[in-house]
């Protein structure tokens, strides 16, 4: 079928996408039933207690999404790539959003509205299949993450986070230099632990060899090392 942009065309048929083995004319109801919408880099994509309007396609760009907790402090959930989706839940209970998302770079985002896609759920079970199994996965990846997040010490979860960074986003050409410049403040909410405490021991890891540091970019020199502090810390 004729997409109208790509930027829907990767949304319904991107190699991940859920929707990818849906007929013409249910991808003809959601293509007909979403909005586009360009951020830049620091802007809200949604916050907590928005009404959810539908599943969230980040169609270019990255994302994050954080939830603050005692004392407003923020722990990020869930660093978000191009062509993921955000929202499955809100598609069966939530009303309105339980977190916030924020750009990380100039991002365009396809809104699939909520209304087209329970109207195909409730009709093809194959479709419901795959949006549970998603809705599994993310729960499996919540129950790990926590328990790292609480048990590792810093140096293990600031390890941890270096490689989940280079699985969600990849390297550059270079094969080692990660794929996305975070804020110092990120990489600590991202690792559940203090902005000073990430500095200290990012440049621990530096000093041992395990990455470099530039600005914001960080290049894994040592990955075997890396993944050795990721297991044992």
């Amino acid at each position: 079928m004729q997409y109208i942009n790509p930027y829907i065309e990767l949304c319904l048929e991107g190699s991940d996408s859920v929707f990818k083995g849906l007929s013409q004319k249910e991808k003809e109801i959601i293509a007909n039933h979403h909005t586009i919408s360009i951020f830049k880099k620091g802007e809200y994509i949604f916050k907590e207690g928005d009404k959810v309007r539908g599943l969230i396609c980040l169609a270019s760009g990255k994302a994050k999404t954080y939830k603050n907790g005692v004392g407003g402090r923020e722990q990020i959930l869930q660093m978000v790539n191009q062509s993921e989706c955000l929202g499955y839940r809100g598609l069966f209970s939530e009303n309105t959003w339980s977190f916030s998302a924020i750009a990380l770079g100039d991002s365009t985002v396809c809104l699939l509205a909520k209304h087209s896609l329970v109207k195909i759920l409730k009709k093809n079970s194959e479709l419901s299949f795959k949006v549970n199994k998603v809705l599994a996965d993310e729960l499996w990846y919540s129950y790990n993450r926590t328990i790292s997040l609480t048990q590792k010490h810093v140096r293990g979860r600031l390890a941890e986070s270096m490689l989940l960074l280079a699985e969600i986003y990849g390297y550059e050409e270079d094969g080692k230099t990660l794929r996305a410049a975070l804020s110092r403040d990120d990489i600590a909410h991202l690792s559940n632990m203090t902005t000073s405490n990430a500095i200290r021991t990012l440049s621990n890891f530096a000093s041992e060899s395990i990455i470099e540091l530039k600005g914001r970019r960080i290049k894994i020199i040592n990955l075997p090392g890396l993944e050795d502090i990721n297991e044992s810390a």
